[in-house]
C-alpha cells in the first residue's frame, strides 16, 4: 500500500535532529529461513512496514559474528554478520533497501568488551609477551589471590576471572566471557576506529554506542566505595557498590573525540551514546558537550521507572534545554533490556488508551524520540517461564531479576499464520500468548486500530517543526497532567496528557485541537487523553 510522502520544511537541521528511530532486534523481528531465529533478509522483507511507519531510521542491535552468549554483545568478529543471521550480502542489501524506503541506518557499536572468543582476547590471553598482551584489562592478584579490586559485574560476582595463562586475573564488567577492552590503550582506540569505518564505509548512517562509560576504568584498579542503602531491592553484588572506578573514567571524552572526527569523515552521519548508571546526566553531558563529541545520548530516565508521572517527564526534559554547547536528547519508553512500557505502567484494563497517549507523548518532547519494535503495536511484556529463558543475567539472577526475554519476543506479523508469521519453525522464544489480536495484519486492517494511530502521530510530528527542532517549556506537571509547550520561530504548540485513569479539567489556550487522542476537547481531557493545540 502506497502512502502519502511527509511534508518536512526545508531548514538548516540535520536529519537527525528530531528524527523518530525504530529499533530492531534482529532475532525477533522476521525470520526468513525458517530457523525460528530473526535475520537480515527478514528485516530487509518487512521494512515497508517500517518505512510506512514515517520514522526516519532503523537502528539494528547487534548482529555481528558471535557465540551469542549474550546474544550478540558479546562480538567475536566485529566485521562479519553471524551466519545465523545472514551474510555480509545481505547487510548491503539490507541498507540498499532501506535507503530506497528513504530510511537511514544505524547499528551498534560495543567498545566496551569483546567476546572471549575474538581473536584478539585470544591473543592476549596466550601470554604476557604477545602481540595484543594489552589490548584488554589484566592485573596480577592481591597477595592473598584474590581479585585485584573489589569491582563487581553487571550480570552477578566478581568482574574479575582467574586465567592460568597469563597467571593474571582480567576485567569483565558484564559476563566472564566478554573480556573488557582496554580502551586506554591507543592500539585499541586505533583498532575501533577501524571498526567506525568499515561500517561507514558500507553506507550505514550511525552508531549507537553500547555501554559507552564502561568503556575506560580508573588503572589504578581503586576499590569502589559501597553504595547506601536507597531502600530498592539489591539482587546483584553489583548494586552494592558506587562505580566510581570501574567505569566513567575522565579520559573516554578524549576517545570521543577521536571517534567523532573519523564519523565527519563521512557526511550527514548520527551518533547516539548510552549512558546507565545511578547518575548519568553528568556524563550524558560530557559526552555530547560541543559540536567534537557525539550528536545525542540516549536517555535511560524511562525505561526502568514503575511509573509514569507528569513529574518524571518534567524532570527528564527540563534537564536538557535548548541552550549552547549542550547535547540533544533521545528517549524511549521501551527496548531490547526493559520491560515493555504497557506492562509497567498501566493495569490491563487502561493499556489500550494508554498506549495511543504514551505515543503523543513520546512524539511530542524534544529530542529523538526511538519507538522499539511493536511498541507500535501495544505488545505486552511476556510471562518467561524458567525453563525458556535465554536472558544470562535472568538465569544467573533467577528469580529476582525481571527477564529481558519478555521484551524481545517474536514481532507478530499474522494473526492466523503459525508462529504469527515470524518463522515456520517454533521460536527461539516462545510468542506472546496476547499478541495475536495485536498482529500486524489485524491492526492494519482497522482504521482505529494503535498501528494506525502511530503512523499518523509519527507523521504528524515529521509535519511540525515545533515538535521536531523547537524548544520545550513545561507549562503545568500536577498528579495527573502534564502541559507542555513547544515552539519554533512563529509556531506554538501546547501539548496536554492526561496520565491518570480519570477524566480531569484542564485550561486550554485558544486555537485549533491540531491532533488528539481518547476522550480530548477543549477544557477537558478524559482517562488517558492527550491533544495538541495550536497557536
Amino acid at each position: 500500500m502506497s502512502t502519502s510522502p511527509i511534508i518536512i520544511p526545508v531548514t538548516g537541521q540535520p536529519w537527525w535532529r528530531g528524527a523518530t528511530i525504530y529499533q530492531i532486534y534482529p532475532r525477533s523481528f522476521a525470520d526468513s529461513n525458517g530457523d525460528g531465529i530473526g535475520d537480515l533478509p527478514g528485516i530487509t522483507a518487512r521494512l515497508d512496514h517500517v518505512a510506512r511507519l514515517g520514522v526516519d531510521a532503523i537502528w539494528l542491535s547487534p548482529f555481528f559474528r558471535s557465540p551469542m552468549r549474550d546474544f550478540g554483545y558479546d562480538v567475536a568478529d566485529y566485521c562479519d554478520v553471524d551466519p545465523i543471521f545472514g551474510t555480509l550480502a545481505d547487510f548491503d542489501a539490507l541498507v540498499a533497501r532501506a535507503h530506497r524506503l528513504g530510511l537511514k541506518v544505524i547499528i551498534d557499536q560495543v567498545y566496551s568488551h569483546t567476546s572471549d572468543q575474538h581473536p584478539w582476547f585470544a591473543d592476549s590471553r596466550s601470554g604476557r609477551g604477545a602481540d595484543k598482551a594489552d589490548w584488554y584489562v589484566w592485573a596480577d592478584p592481591r597477595p592473598d589471590g584474590t581479585p585485584p579490586s573489589n569491582w563487581q559485574s553487571v550480570f552477578g560476582g566478581p568482574a574479575w576471572t582467574w586465567d592460568a595463562r597469563r597467571g593474571q586475573y582480567y576485567l569483565h564488567n558484564f559476563l566472564s566471557s566478554q573480556p573488557d577492552l582496554n580502551c586506554h590503550n591507543p592500539e585499541v582506540q586505533a583498532a575501533l576506529l577501524g571498526v567506525a569505518r568499515f561500517w561507514l564505509d558500507r553506507g550505514v548512517d550511525g552508531f549507537r554506542l553500547d555501554a559507552l562509560n564502561f568503556t575506560m576504568h580508573d588503572p589504578a584498579l581503586t576499590d569502589n566505595p559501597p553504595a547506601p542503602d536507597s531502600g530498592r531491592p539489591r539482587t546483584r553484588p553489583f548494586d552494592f557498590q558506587q562505580h566510581r572506578h570501574n567505569q566513567s573514567h575522565a579520559d573516554i571524552p578524549a576517545f570521543i573525540e577521536r571517534l567523532r572526527a573519523a564519523v565527519d569523515d563521512y557526511p550527514d552521519r548520527f551518533t547516539v551514546a548510552e549512558v546507565g548508571g545511578a547518575d548519568p546526566d553528568p556524563e550524558m553531558k560530557a559526552f555530547t558537550a560541543g559540536d567534537r563529541r557525539l550528536n545525542s545520548a540516549y536517555s535511560f530516565d524511562f525505561l526502568y521507572a514503575d511509573r509514569l508521572t507528569p513529574a518524571l517527564v518534567a524532570d527528564a526534559v527540563t534537564r536538557w534545554p535548548d541552550a549552547p554547547g549542550l547535547g540533544w536528547p533521545s528517549w524511549a519508553f521501551s527496548n531490547h533490556d526493559a520491560p515493555r512500557c504497557v506492562s509497567r505502567w498501566v493495569a490491563p484494563e487502561g493499556r489500550d488508551g494508554f498506549a495511543r497517549m504514551a505515543l503523543l507523548l513520546l512524539m511530542s518532547l524534544r529530542g529523538n524520540p526511538i519507538l522499539y519494535q511493536g511498541e507500535e503495536l501495544g505488545l505486552t511484556q511476556v510471562e518467561i517461564g524458567f525453563a525458556d529463558l535465554r536472558d544470562p543475567e535472568a538465569i544467573a539472577n533467577w528469580p529476582l531479576t525481571l527477564s529481558r526475554d519478555g521484551a524481545r519476543t517474536p514481532m507478530p506479523w499474522a494473526a492466523e499464520q503459525p508462529g504469527l508469521g515470524f518463522s515456520t519453525a517454533r521460536p527461539w522464544l516462545p510468542l506472546g500468548p496476547d499478541h495475536a489480536p495485536l498482529a500486524v495484519d489485524r491492526q492494519d486492517a482497522d482504521p482505529g486500530s494503535l498501528l494506525n494511530l502511530a503512523r499518523r502521530l509519527i507523521r504528524f510530528r515529521a509535519a511540525q517543526p515545533a515538535l521536531r527542532w523547537g524548544d520545550l517549556e513545561v507549562l503545568r506537571a500536577d498528579e495527573r497532567v502534564l502541559v507542555i509547550a513547544r515552539r519554533h520561530g512563529n509556531a506554538r504548540l501546547t501539548c496536554l496528557f492526561n496520565l491518570s485513569g480519570d477524566p480531569v479539567l484542564v485550561e486550554t489556550p485558544p486555537g485549533p485541537v491540531l491532533i488528539g487522542v481518547g476522550d480530548a476537547a477543549p477544557g477537558r481531557l478524559g482517562a488517558y487523553a492527550a491533544m495538541v493545540i495550536g497557536g
